[in-house]
Formats: C-alpha cells, sequence, structure tokens
C-alpha cells in the first residue's frame, strides 16, 4: 500500500486521537496544523491544544497560524508537498487552502451525516434521544459538513450514555476512520458519494448559555435526554432560589418517573435525602449536580448542606 503524505488539521482531545491512529500507522505526518495558544483563567496561564502537546512530543513540523489565508502560512503548507489533509475538530477552512492536496481534504465528523451538521453533534444526538450515532468522513468543500462521502461508521447509543460516554466512543471510531479513510485514498478503492437529500436534516448548531436553561415544562424523557445531552460539558442548569438568593445549579446526571399529578411543572420538594423537580408527566430526581461556587457532589451532599435552609424554589431563566 501506497504510503501517504499528510497534513493534520486539529485541536482537541477528539483530534489528538485521530492524530495519534495516523502517526501510528504506516502513513507519514509532516505537519500539524492547530490553533494558535491562549491565555485563559485569573492567572492567565497560556493554554495549549491537545493536538499541539502530541506534536511537540512526536516531534511533528508544528503551525499554529492566526490567519488560514495568510500567504507565508499557505507558502509553508504547500511546501509540504502533502498527498491529503485531514482535518478534526479544526475550524471552517478556505478553498485556497483545502484545495492544495492532489487527493484532497477530508473531515472527521461525529455524526451520521447528512443529520447532525455543525458544532455540536455528539451533544444533539443524545438531546434528541437516538438510539445510534457514528462517525463520517468526507472531502470538504465550501459549505459547512456537506461534501461527499467517503465512508461511516456507526455505534448504538444506550439509554444510560451522556454526552461524554459518547464523545469518548466516537473519538476512537473516528481515529479507526481516519486511518481507514487514508488507506482507502492510498489503495484508489474509495467511492465518494453525495449525501443524500434529506427535506428536514438534524442539525447541531453552537450550543449558548441560553440554550443550557431546563425547561421544566417539558416531559420527563425529554429533560432526562437534554440533561444526559449537555454533560459533563456544557452542563444543563436550572435557577434556584434560596432563601431569597438566586444560585445556578448545575445538573449532570439523573433519573425520571412517570406519574400523574396535579403540581405544577418546576414544583421543587426535597427532605434530607431525595431531591425531585415535577414536570409535565412525572418527576425528575437530580443524583449529581453542582450549586454555583460550589463543587460537583451528589445530591445527597447537596441536602447536606441545605439543612438550615428554609425556602427554596426553581424560579425561571438564568
Amino acid at each position: 500500500m501506497k504510503k501517504l503524505k499528510v497534513v493534520f488539521f486539529g485541536t482537541p482531545d477528539f483530534a489528538k486521537a485521530s492524530l495519534q491512529a495516523i502517526h501510528k500507522s504506516h502513513h507519514e505526518v509532516v505537519g500539524v496544523v492547530t490553533v494558535a495558544d491562549k491565555a485563559s483563567g485569573r492567572g492567565q496561564k497560556i493554554n495549549e491544544s491537545p493536538v499541539k502537546k502530541f506534536a511537540v512530543q512526536e516531534g511533528l513540523p508544528l503551525f499554529q497560524p492566526i490567519k488560514l489565508r495568510d500567504s507565508e502560512f499557505l507558502n509553508n503548507i504547500k511546501a509540504l508537498n502533502a498527498d491529503v489533509f485531514v482535518v478534526v475538530a479544526f475550524r471552517m477552512m478556505p478553498k485556497v487552502l483545502f484545495g492544495i492536496p492532489p487527493l484532497g481534504t477530508f473531515n472527521i465528523h461525529a455524526s451520521l451525516l447528512p443529520d447532525y451538521r455543525g458544532a455540536a453533534p455528539i451533544n444533539f444526538a443524545i438531546i434528541n434521544g437516538e438510539k445510534e450515532s457514528g462517525v463520517t468522513s468526507f472531502f470538504i468543500n465550501e459549505k459547512i459538513d456537506e461534501g461527499h462521502i467517503l465512508l461511516q461508521e456507526k455505534t448504538e447509543i444506550s439509554d444510560t450514555e451522556n454526552a461524554g460516554n459518547l464523545h469518548d466512543k466516537l473519538m476512537e471510531l473516528g481515529a479507526d476512520l481516519a486511518v481507514k479513510t487514508l488507506n482507502g485514498l492510498a489503495e484508489g478503492t474509495l467511492q465518494e458519494k453525495p449525501q443524500p437529500e434529506v427535506e428536514n436534516p438534524k442539525t447541531a448548531s453552537k450550543i449558548f448559555k441560553e440554550d443550557l436553561v431546563i425547561d421544566w415544562n417539558q416531559n420527563s424523557k425529554k429533560i432526562y435526554d437534554f440533561i444526559r445531552g449537555m454533560s459533563p460539558f456544557p452542563v444543563a442548569f436550572t435557577t434556584l432560589e434560596i432563601d431569597g438568593e438566586k444560585k445556578i445549579f448545575k445538573i449532570f446526571e439523573g433519573e425520571y418517573q412517570l406519574l400523574s399529578h396535579q403540581k405544577p411543572a418546576g414544583t421543587l420538594e426535597w427532605n434530607q435525602q431525595t431531591l425531585q423537580i415535577f414536570t409535565a408527566d412525572g418527576i425528575y430526581f437530580p443524583k449529581e449536580v453542582q450549586l454555583a461556587g460550589k463543587k460537583r457532589m451528589s445530591v445527597k451532599d447537596f441536602l447536606n448542606g441545605l439543612q438550615h435552609s428554609k425556602n427554596i424554589q426553581i424560579i425561571d431563566g438564568i
């Protein structure tokens, strides 16, 4: 099998797994492109991406351009004479860049395209109660996540998985698919095909803070799926008023019970052992939570801290 020269583009751990797999394969990584280092937090500590850390560790040529259209950067990438570019969890690329390699530029996307195009496919697969997900390799074009499909791999989603569990499964599946796609391109055996035309494809748009608010007026299963779809990041929340003080209350994990009742949705009841929140058709029981200013904890530990509180209720909004 022909050995392909690869330039890899990616940033987070999800991408690092694919880079690692390609580097271990018989193909040659001739360059790695990742985001520029950023200062964050109170101490303005410089954060390096997982992809950068791996590239440095393995001595791979590294590029961290501010602008992807920068002429010096483009010339440096062209000089690598790569056969193909591989993109995993990176940013949108201009044609002047993705059009460079003779075999094209392909992306690994964490969904079964054409469903869940966009920034948060893993979260929305769980939120929507899907029973399966997967990864897709496809050629990049000028439209987001709409290029011709090369390969797909599927995996089941259990009723108890959260976005973090699915992320880890798809990360490994995506790494395997990246190598399989390179092998297929090297052998000339892949048949690219247009994405199926779907009238209303499911989308996975970027998630903002206002999207994380739990709507207790929904049914229990929908709330359960929403919470696990946002866990462990970016985390769904509701707002509690505790003795007159408003605090963000994040919920990572819980259970639900279908139950006919007459209480308004969002009614909160608690004792020393149990916290329960009424939904449209039952009760949701938080199990792993975090109150603003505190660490993540079990609901029992949270309730222990409420022994001297008299009035606790859920209020709308942020």
